[in-house]
């Protein structure tokens, strides 16, 4: 991923629809750092990171569990992150998202590896209702 904020169209459409799918969820923050990032985060650690990605496109990487991170990279288009891929960070390409809805279940696991004890067990309970909406 390159250093500048995103702007392109697809870019955006990432961004606005990886918001829609975590912003609800207890104490979710987002943040642009410094390289252009833009992170969604719980108790201030990632578990979403896009970047506007160069010529390649946009690109969105997130926390699983390893034996997660397994089962993607084994599919096409997913790719280990670079820099943080060893502790079970995945990414794939804006263009090769085709719903990003598809990947709610894996964004939610990235929640639950961030987030603290209580806010894990405090979305567990929720999850019933937040999977109607």
């Amino acid at each position: 991923m390159t250093h500048e904020r995103i702007t392109s169209k697809e870019g955006l459409e990432m961004e606005a629809a990886v918001r829609e799918l975590t912003i609800r969820w207890p104490e979710v923050t987002e943040k642009v750092d410094g390289f252009g990032h833009t992170s969604f985060r719980v108790s201030d650690k990632p578990f979403v990171i896009m970047g506007e990605g160069g010529a390649e496109g946009p690109a969105l990487s997130f926390k699983v569990l390893k034996t997660t991170q397994e089962l993607l990279l084994a599919q096409e288009h997913f790719y280990k992150t670079p820099y943080i891929g060893h502790h079970g960070w995945v990414s794939i390409r804006a263009q090769n998202v085709a719903d990003y809805s598809l990947l709610a279940d894996y964004l939610l696991e990235g929640y639950l590896c961030a987030a603290p004890k209580r806010l894990a067990k405090q979305m567990q309970a929720q999850l019933p209702s937040l999977m109607e909406s």
